[in-house]
This record gives C-alpha cells, structure tokens and sequence, in this order.
C-alpha cells in the first residue's frame, strides 16, 4: 500500500517503522506548517492517510485528504463534536473514514471486557464505579478518547450512571473520571468498582507506541477499497 503520513512527531515515525515493515510505501509525510503538501502528487497518490496531530488541526487535515479523494485513518482524540460533519462527508460524498480513540488490540479487548462488567455490575447497586487515566505530559485533552469510550461502555450499561465528569463530582449519577498527565507514560486506563465490601478493579497498561502503531497500520490495511465510516468493531469481533 501507499501511505501518507499526516502527523510527523513520536506516533507518526512509529507508523512508519510499523508501516516499512510490512512492507508497505510511505509516499508523503505532512507535519506542522507543511499544508501545502496535501495538494502534492505524492499525497494524492496515497491509497490511505493516517493522521495523529491534535485535537485543533484535525478536522481541516480530515478536509483537506477528503478534498484529495484520500480515504483516512484517525486516532486524534478531542474533537468529536465535529463527528457528524464526518459522517456525512462518508455517506453523502463517497469519503472512508476509520477512527478509533484507542487502536491498541489489547485496549479492544479491554473495551469489550468493560462493557461485559457493567453489564454484571448493573444487577449490584452496592458498588460505585469511577475511572482513573494517566498519559505523558505532552497529550493536549483530558480525559482521553479511550477513557470516553470506555465511559460510554459504561453508560450504556450501567442504569444508575447517567453522564460522565472530569475529575470531582459530588453527584452519585455521574461517572467521576480523574485524569493525570505524567512524564512519558504511553496509557494507563482503570475502572474501578468498590462496596463497603470490596473493590473489583480492571486496568490496561500500555508499555509503548508500538501496539497502537500496529493497530493503525492494520486498520488502513482494513480500510483500503472500502467506503464509508469506519471503526475498530468493523474490523475486529471482539464484543460478547
């Protein structure tokens, strides 16, 4: 495949060591103030765009590769009250999307588990849940895509929690999520349960870049030759 890289920084050249090795072409790399590059032959030539920059310059990276006919792949977290400007763009005018907050295989797996839970935890009221994520110092938005997704797990799942909050909340149907920003830490991702009794606590712990690299690697893997919006239960059947 020819890839484009859309976000030149730690995750962009860990996509493309991921990318070289299996044997895939990166024909363009776009990093901050290099805008110009999305009109090159090179990025159009791209049969897919993967993007990880920031929450304030995704979208028009998203419409400048739509503009180019360039399918897109994203992990940029922090900017999903434009989701449906995206959506529409996939149904009404032929563009492929793939996001996912978190393309780690073992944090999909820790999506599912997290449904599952709540969905045990529903029939147990004695016990309240919260959430706690911690990422390096350099990440922009709190608390993480991840940490939404797996709030909305929750919520889905779980009657007595209506909405999630950052950091305190003094309202028992709000789902408290605390977020820390710390050194280098790739992710770490823990719900928690506790009762009078006990506590029940589920974490991923990411140990470096290289399980998301792959995971969005594969998923332009996925998404070549397919239209529409995209995400990871599309090409993962993980949910019980």
């Amino acid at each position: 495949m020819k890839i484009a890289l859309i976000g030149y920084g730690k995750m962009g050249h860990e996509i493309e060591k991921t990318a070289r090795q299996r044997g895939h072409e990166i024909v363009c790399t776009i990093d901050i103030n290099e805008n110009d590059k999305f009109d090159s032959p090179e990025f159009v030539s791209a049969d897919v765009a993967i993007e990880f920059t920031s929450p304030e310059s995704a979208l028009q990276n998203f419409r400048k590769a739509f503009a180019a006919n360039v399918p897109v792949v994203s992990g940029t977290t922090g900017w999903l009250e434009h989701l449906n400007e995206i959506k529409a763009a996939c149904e009404n005018d032929g563009q492929t999307f793939f996001y996912a907050s978190n393309f780690s295989l073992g944090v999909n797996i820790f999506f599912a588990l997290n449904s599952y839970l709540a969905k045990i935890m529903n029939q147990f009221p004695d016990y309240d849940v919260r959430m706690e994520e911690t990422h390096h110092i350099h990440k922009l938005d709190a608390p993480s895509g991840t940490a939404i997704t797996l709030a909305e797990g929750i919520l889905g799942n779980l009657d007595r929690k209506k909405v999630w909050s950052l950091n305190k909340s003094d309202h028992k149907n709000e789902l408290e999520i605390t977020a820390f920003r710390k050194g280098e830490v790739p992710g770490i991702h823990t719900v928690i349960y506790e009762s009078e009794a006990d506590s029940i606590r589920i974490t991923h712990d990411a140990k470096s870049r290289k399980g998301f690299a792959l995971g969005a690697v594969l998923a332009a893997e996925f998404t070549k030759g397919k239209k529409g919006f995209l995400g990871m239960e599309d090409m993962l059947n993980l949910h019980p």
